[in-house]
């Protein structure tokens, strides 16, 4: 079975949720759309306080070529646009719309039929992609448009589809594959014909043994598209890794990208969102979200209308546990500690981990042993003790020599440390300031 060369790690998967169907969340009160919920230029408001919207009314327009619009998920009438504090913990721009019943746009498809024909170019699917507002939706949120034109010289030649879900205790993208397998395979159809390529990939970890099955069984009529069942290893739904796994072909240091080397990677939701927004005219406003954590009561995976506060989504699961030491948006190798649960669902929003005072406290740090185990590990093949250490001694210079911008931020070396050292901390610290260096050398 199949998994990348490089590095890796094997968390406890804690896949609490993954039994517990989709449901559908109740709206919001008020429902908040930050202005970034994507890689590149924020949205542009073209809404103004007063102003009635619909279940699918464009609120904000894309800020440029790698942006993305935003929609909205609940009628209503726009409040303000102000600032809400985002996952990311900083105050953001945003749109406020207090919630007044749940009337959709005319133009939506809301019917459960499933269309498999599509007449359109693929210049046209990708301007619907577009016009929806679709994003990568497996957390980093970049575009699917932008993924869709590649660079000249550059040309696609296989779409590869990240079913991995290889976080810890995340189940959407499991749920999804189970509930809406054929919706999700007519979107790999749609991606694959934009891209105008014959092939395309599902690589799923074969810890989502009914997943593979229900996949399998339905992608034999759909031509060209192939079931990929992988080794379970983290991270392996990192683009570079799933490129690496299932079709051996490793993509060279920054500034490459996975087009180098002829894959387009999207996530399994995003495909997903594809076919509604081609074949549905249904833009990105709702996703699944995973609710989970050793003492929620009932994890679930909930479908929810973004702009829906998080404390919403823990209610709905049983509410705060009295043993809550930290909420984190995402999962818990990646995600981020928020600093409270008024945090508002987006497009990259695929869980809310509550982790139980025991799991959220981190081991006492202690002297680096020199055991090598953070390089074993590291599936960039960097060397995360040393580019974290200059980053704390704020040598930019030798950590840019050294690739700190090359690092996924996979956590898997600060999760194998056995001095408990904050290394993803620091090196994720220094990427951004050797990053924002570099920008301003290049804009000179």
């Amino acid at each position: 079975m199949k998994t990348f060369k490089i590095g890796g790690i094997h968390p406890a998967e804690n896949k609490l949720s993954a039994a517990s169907a989709i449901e559908v969340l109740g709206l919001p009160k008020q429902a908040v759309y930050p202005l970034s919920q994507h890689i590149g230029a924020p949205a542009v408001p073209c809404v103004a306080k007063g102003d009635v919207v619909k279940v699918g009314t464009k609120i904000a327009d894309a800020g440029g070529f790698v942006s993305a619009s935003i929609f909205s998920g609940v009628s209503g009438k726009v409040a303000k646009i102000d600032s809400v504090i985002d996952a990311s913990g900083y105050r953001k721009p945003a749109i406020f719309i207090d919630v007044d019943g749940d009337e959709w746009e005319e133009s939506i498809d809301r019917s459960e039929n499933l269309v498999k024909e599509c007449s359109l170019t693929p210049e046209e699917i990708v301007e619907k992609i577009k016009n929806a507002g679709v994003v990568g939706m497996g957390g980093a949120c970049f575009p699917t448009h932008v993924k869709l034109c590649p660079p000249p010289g550059s040309k696609a030649e296989c779409v590869i589809i990240n079913a991995v879900e290889c976080e810890p205790y995340l189940t959407a993208d499991h749920r999804l594959m189970l509930e809406k397998p054929e919706e999700i395979l007519v979107g790999v159809t749609l991606l694959m014909k934009a891209a105008k390529v014959e092939k395309g990939y599902i690589g799923i970890e074969n810890n989502k043994p009914d997943a593979i099955k229900v996949m399998q069984e339905k992608a034999v009529a759909y031509p060209g598209i192939e079931i990929v069942p992988l080794k379970v290893k983290y991270p392996q739904g990192s683009e570079k890794q799933l490129i690496d796994a299932i079709i051996a072909r490793q993509v060279p240091a920054p500034p490459a990208i996975p087009i180098s080397v002829g894959a387009v990677v999207q996530n399994v939701g995003t495909a997903f969102a594809v076919y509604e927004a081609v074949i549905k005219n249904k833009p990105l406003f709702e996703r699944i979200v995973t609710v989970t954590g050793k003492s929620v009561e009932k994890p679930s995976n909930f479908l929810t209308r973004m702009g829906t506060p998080m404390s919403q989504l823990i209610d709905a699961a049983g509410g705060l546990p009295e043993d809550t030491g930290k909420v984190i948006g995402g999962g818990p190798m990646m995600g981020k500690a928020l600093v409270n649960t008024e945090v508002p669902i987006c497009k990259g929003s695929s869980g809310v981990l509550i982790m139980n005072d025991k799991e959220a406290r981190r081991g006492e740090e202690r002297p680096c042993i020199r055991c090598a185990k953070c390089v074993s590990v590291c599936c960039m093949g960097l060397e995360p003790f040393l580019i974290s250490t200059l980053a704390s001694l704020n040598d930019w210079e030798r950590a840019e020599k050294e690739d700190i911008v090359t690092c996924i931020e996979c956590g898997s070396c600060q999760f194998t440390c056995p001095s408990n050292r904050p290394l993803l901390d620091m090196i994720r610290m220094g990427k951004s300031t050797v990053m924002g260096i570099i920008r301003a050398r290049n804009a000179k």
